[in-house]
């Protein structure tokens, strides 16, 4: 059985607001096992970008952890010194920002940042020895070293997100979260990125958490997936069984949203309604005002996560 890297149970982060308390994530739980790929989707506003940063502690004011555990390689990360989580990030946990222009910083030039980078966690090289380690890692994305003496807004949106990529591995983690990693391309340039990241993937024997709302790039490089709905999971699974028989109702709306090539299709379905208000959500199951399926005990009680063969849904048409 592979060994989990990361383990997250129960997790629960709220944002206090001045018209209540914003529950962002509410008794998330899943596993992330050596080398596996596992692909978080959902609409936007759904937790994910938010379960990224938390696994990071990473949390923007006012947020706060209001319950559970994220364990790596049994530390739990919640219970980690502020130096202890410093250390942790970048040197065994890197992470893919959404927007790579943002993400870098524009008045550096490409080495210097991974320069700082790397003598952050081990100051012990020199400035040479760094540059180095930075030309190495830029050749193995496929990347001329005299990037290195460029600034970002001087490379296109592929090779920024590249560069990105670069700065996570470099100091070479075991675990890679991938924030939205394809947003800012186009399709060609986002599917050699895929290719790309699943080399890597192998290469280095990455553990990744692929946060999307495509799913079509999950599906390619993903070993299981999680979908979350209002800051909860709704399903998970392994790929070819969430996509093959997805079992939650909100999951067959997000595959049946999904364009048919075939046009054997006269329209794309649609769920109606919005996604719930995470201040005041809806009782019992957070996804019943948009469901085509509800039953009256959605509506007063919360589902619990049933299943079998590690395909888990949270749904009462299967309780």
């Amino acid at each position: 059985m592979t060994e989990n890297v990361l383990e997250i149970k129960d997790l629960k982060v709220h944002f206090p607001i001045h018209i209540g308390t914003v529950k962002a994530i509410e008794g998330v739980s899943l596993d992330l096992g050596q080398g596996d790929v596992m692909g978080l989707v959902g609409e936007s506003g759904c937790g994910k970008s938010t379960l990224g940063f938390s696994i990071l502690r990473l949390l923007s004011t006012p947020g706060f952890f209001a319950g559970g555990s994220i364990k790596y390689h049994g530390r739990d990360i919640l219970k980690m010194t502020e130096s202890e989580v410093l250390d942790l990030r970048g040197k065994n946990i890197g992470m893919i920002f959404q927007d790579p222009l943002t993400s870098l910083n524009p008045l550096f030039k490409v080495g210097q940042q991974f320069v700082e980078t790397i003598r952050t966690h081990e100051s012990g090289l020199s400035k040479r020895e760094a540059t180095d380690r930075a030309a190495a890692m830029l050749e193995c994305l496929g990347i001329t070293t005299a990037r290195l003496n460029e600034y970002p807004h001087q490379m296109s949106g592929g090779m920024r997100q590249r560069i990105m990529i670069g700065l996570a591995l470099v100091l070479s983690p075991d675990v890679l979260i991938a924030d939205e990693p394809t947003t800012s391309l186009d399709v060609i340039v986002g599917a050699q990125f895929l290719d790309l990241l699943k080399e890597l993937q192998r290469q280095f024997n990455l553990s990744i958490l692929l946060i999307s709302h495509d799913l079509g790039v999950v599906a390619q490089l993903s070993d299981r997936i999680t979908v979350m709905y209002g800051g909860r999971v709704a399903e998970s699974g392994l790929v070819g069984q969430v996509f093959g028989n997805p079992l939650h109702p909100y999951t067959r709306g997000l595959l049946a949203s999904i364009p048919n090539i075939r046009l054997d299709k006269p329209a794309l379905e649609t769920m109606p309604g919005n996604t719930p208000d995470l201040v005041n959500p809806p009782p019992g199951c957070v996804f019943h005002p948009r469901c085509p399926r509800v039953m009256d005990v959605c509506r007063r009680e919360r589902p619990r996560t049933t299943g079998a063969d590690e395909h888990l849904a949270a749904c009462w048409l299967y309780s």
